[in-house]
C-alpha cells in the first residue's frame, strides 16, 4: 500500500516538475543554504586577508579554492548534514555556521574559526543569499524562458505581417488591422518589461543587529567598517544599501515582484486573445500525435495550453503580489513575516515559469486560418463606413465637397446593417466627391483597409 502523506503537495514538485526544476537549483531550501555558505565564506576571507582584526595569517590561494568549492561542489550529503545539524540547533543560519566551522577544522584553520559569522546578524547572511538566489534565478532561468518566448511571438508577428483580420473593438466588427500587427503589440509589451527587470537592482545590508556597525566598532574601531560592508556586498554582484533596520528593507524585491507581476498580466491578456482568436476560427490548432481533447467528443482539440497558462499566471501574481506587499512593512527593527514569506517566492516564479513554457508551446500548435479571415472581411463591408466619412471629410475641408455631417451620412447606412460591396459602390458614386476620391474609396476592400499595420510591425515590433 503506498504512503500518500510522502506524495508532492504541490503540482510544481509532482506533475509539472520536470518543466519548474531548474528554479530549484536557486530558489529551494538547498539553493538558499548554498547562497548563505557563499556568503559566509566569502566574508571569512576578506576579514582574513584584509587584516580586518589583525589576523595573524591570510587565507592562502589554495586554501580559498578549498573554501570555494564547498560552494561549487554544493551536495545532497551536505544538504542532508545541514538538515542534521539545524535539527539541533533549530535555526538554518547557526547551523550554516557550524558547517562552515567543521570545514575550516579540516583544514587545520582553527585560527580563523572566529572569523566565521563576525559581527553579522542572521539578517546580514539572508539577505544577501536571497539576492544572489533570486537574482540568478532570475537571470540564468526566467528571463531565458522570457525571451524565448518573446522570439516566438516576433516569428509568429512577421510570419502574419501582411495578414489582414477584421479587427472588433467591444467585441464587434471595427476597422481591421493584421495579425503580425496585433502580435507585434503583445512583442512590445512584454518586451518592454524584460527590459525593465533586466536593469532590476539587487540591494543587500551587511551592517549588524541594528544597521548600526554597533558590535563591529567596539571590536575594532580603527576599522572603516562602512567600506568594508560597502566593497563585501558589491563585491558578489550586489547594490549596497547603507540605511536599514536589522533587515534589508525588501523594496528591491517588491519592485522586482511587481514588475513580473506586470508582465505576468499582459501574458493573461495575450491567452485570452489567442483563445478568442481559436474560438472564432482565426487560428487552428495543430493535432498533437496521441493527444485527446475530450473524453467523450473525439473530434475536439481544446486551447488547454492558454487555459493552463492563463491560471498559473493568475496564480502567480497571487502569490508574487502577496510577497510584495508583505516585505515592505517590518514591525521597528524587525519581525519574521519576510522570513516565512521569502520561503514561497520559488512558488511565485514557478507558475509564471509553468506559464512560459505553455504559451511557448502553445505558439508552436496553433497556424494561421486564412481562409477564415478572408470570410470574415468578405462579410462585413460595413467597416469601410469609417473610411467613407472620413475622406468626405478631408474633401469637404479642402473645398471639394459641401456634404454636411459626413458621420450621420454613413451611420444611417451602416449602423446595426449588412452592407455589401455594390451597396457601397452605389452610395460612393452618388457622393459629391472629387474623382479621385471616388477611386480610392471604390477600389478600397476590408482586406486591404490595414492602413500602416504592416509598416508599424516591421518599424516598432521589439
Amino acid at each position: 500500500m503506498s504512503n500518500l502523506s510522502e506524495q508532492p503537495l504541490s503540482p510544481l514538485d509532482g506533475r509539472y516538475r520536470a518543466v519548474v526544476s531548474e528554479l530549484g537549483e536557486y530558489l529551494s531550501e538547498a539553493g538558499l543554504n548554498r547562497a548563505r555558505i557563499q556568503v559566509e565564506i566569502e566574508w571569512l576571507i576578506q576579514l582574513a586577508n584584509r587584516g580586518v582584526l589583525q589576523t595573524a595569517l591570510p587565507v592562502l590561494e589554495a586554501e580559498a579554492a578549498e573554501l570555494r568549492k564547498i560552494v561549487t561542489d554544493f551536495s545532497d550529503s551536505d544538504v542532508a548534514e545541514l538538515a542534521q545539524t539545524e535539527a539541533t540547533t533549530k535555526h538554518d543560519v547557526k547551523a550554516v555556521e557550524y558547517f562552515i566551522r567543521a570545514r575550516l577544522e579540516k583544514l587545520n584553520r582553527k585560527d580563523l574559526l572566529e572569523l566565521t559569522h563576525f559581527g553579522c546578524t542572521s539578517e546580514d547572511i539572508n539577505n544577501l543569499s536571497y539576492a544572489i538566489t533570486v537574482r540568478d534565478a532570475v537571470n540564468n532561468v526566467w528571463l531565458p524562458k522570457a525571451k524565448a518566448l518573446l522570439a516566438k511571438l516576433s516569428e509568429l508577428s512577421d510570419k502574419y505581417i501582411d495578414s489582414a483580420m477584421l479587427a472588433r473593438t467591444h467585441g464587434q466588427p471595427a476597422t481591421p488591422t493584421t495579425m503580425g500587427k496585433e502580435l507585434a503589440v503583445f512583442v512590445h509589451r512584454l518586451g518592454r518589461q524584460i527590459d525593465r527587470i533586466e536593469k532590476a537592482e539587487y540591494l543587500g545590508k551587511f551592517s549588524g543587529a541594528t544597521g548600526t556597525f554597533s558590535a563591529h566598532v567596539v571590536a575594532a574601531p580603527e576599522v572603516d567598517w562602512i567600506k568594508q560592508s560597502q566593497d563585501f556586498v558589491t563585491s558578489l554582484g550586489l547594490t549596497w544599501n547603507p540605511l536599514t533596520t536589522q533587515i534589508e528593507s525588501h523594496d528591491w524585491q517588491a519592485e522586482l515582484y511587481s514588475s513580473v507581476a506586470l508582465f505576468n498580466r499582459i501574458l493573461h491578456n495575450l491567452c485570452t486573445d489567442i483563445w478568442s482568436y481559436i474560438s472564432v476560427g482565426y487560428f487552428k490548432q495543430i493535432p498533437q500525435a496521441g493527444a485527446t481533447g475530450s473524453s467523450t467528443m473525439p473530434h475536439k482539440i481544446n486551447p488547454i495550453r492558454f487555459e493552463n497558462a492563463e491560471s498559473n499566471l493568475e496564480l502567480s501574481n497571487a502569490i508574487l503580489d502577496s510577497i510584495a506587499a508583505t516585505l515592505v512593512t517590518s514591525r521597528l527593527q524587525r519581525d519574521l513575516t519576510d522570513s516565512s514569506t521569502q520561503r514561497n517566492i520559488g512558488l511565485g516564479f514557478g507558475h509564471s515559469l509553468l506559464a512560459l513554457d505553455n504559451v511557448t508551446r502553445g505558439l508552436s500548435e496553433i497556424d494561421l486560418n486564412v481562409g477564415v479571415l478572408e470570410a470574415d472581411l468578405n462579410d462585413n463591408w460595413e467597416v469601410l463606413g469609417e473610411a467613407i466619412q472620413t475622406v468626405i471629410r478631408a474633401e469637404v475641408a479642402a473645398g471639394r465637397s459641401k456634404i454636411s455631417d459626413p458621420y450621420a451620412l454613413l451611420k444611417e447606412l451602416t449602423r446595426g446593417k449588412r452592407v455589401g460591396h455594390e451597396d457601397l459602390i452605389t452610395f460612393i458614386n452618388g457622393l459629391d466627391l472629387s474623382a479621385d476620391a471616388k477611386q480610392r474609396l471604390i477600389a478600397l476592400r476590408p482586406g486591404t483597409y490595414t492602413g500602416l499595420a504592416a509598416e508599424l510591425t516591421k518599424r516598432f515590433r521589439r
